[in-house]
């Protein structure tokens, strides 16, 4: 009975799986379409090789709209930013694209994300990542992004809440790691716990206005090279109190 209950259950999840990569499709689809043309027009940020295929299939794959509170296909799959509750956002899936490709994820690799939110950009990650940790300050957010993660069998990542800006050093070093808010300056503890050859992507400037989505990588211990590719807007790097 027990062995017949365990199969019931099973073929219940494998249909609720399917049921949900069901959804949206059309929208998810076109979705991709409007990143490969916005990718082709940014020659001078990508470069010739644009956005890789294995960038692109992810964000293929990923069930966008179970990531906001509407899941609402329309909503969900435009190339927009999404409020996603307590002055909290989804970056446009351009830019999440466009943020991953410039980290350059392998499949060996660990990655740290600083900002969860609402676990979309971690999800993507974790498709391309062997290991992704990602911290989020805001408690209601850490944990709805960890029970979402965790419904959708993204095993591979890691959802801490606290304060990012000292990253989590127990689960680097880091091969890439990526900073989903803006502050100033790249936080220094962050550089410290990327490898060398690793890279940092993040937005460098002043909050509520316009910053440039900075590429740090680290070519030695103690030496890094920074550049600016692209202007980008993003919610404030929030800092704990204590």
């Amino acid at each position: 009975m027990k062995a017949l209950l365990l199969v019931i259950a099973m073929i219940v999840l494998a249909r609720d799986a399917s049921a949900q990569d069901a959804q949206c499709v059309r929208e998810r689809a076109a979705m991709v379409e409007t990143i490969r043309t916005y990718a082709r027009s940014a020659a001078g940020v990508l470069g010739r090789q644009g956005l890789s295929e294995r960038v692109l299939e992810a964000m293929a794959q990923t069930l966008r709209h179970l990531f906001i509170p509407e899941r609402s296909c329309s909503v969900a799959y435009a190339d927009q930013p999404i409020p996603i509750g307590l002055g909290q956002t989804i970056s446009q899936p351009y830019v999440v694209a466009l943020m991953t490709q410039l980290a350059e994820v392998a499949p060996d690799h660990v990655v740290l994300e600083v900002g969860t939110g609402s676990g979309y950009q971690a999800a993507i990650l974790a498709r391309l990542a062997q290991k992704v940790c990602t911290i989020e300050i805001i408690p209601q957010l850490a944990e709805t992004a960890a029970k979402t993660l965790r419904d959708l069998a993204y095993d591979n990542a890691s959802v801490r809440r606290g304060d990012g800006y000292n990253g989590w050093p127990e689960c680097g070093p880091f091969d890439a790691i990526v900073v989903t808010a803006a502050l100033g300056e790249p936080p220094p503890p962050l550089i410290e716990q990327l490898k060398v050859g690793g890279r940092l992507v993040m937005p460098v400037g002043p909050a509520y206005t316009t910053q440039q989505l900075t590429v740090v990588e680290k070519i030695a211990p103690g030496k890094t090279t920074t550049r600016a590719v692209a202007l980008v807007r993003f919610v404030p790097f929030t800092r704990s109190q204590n």
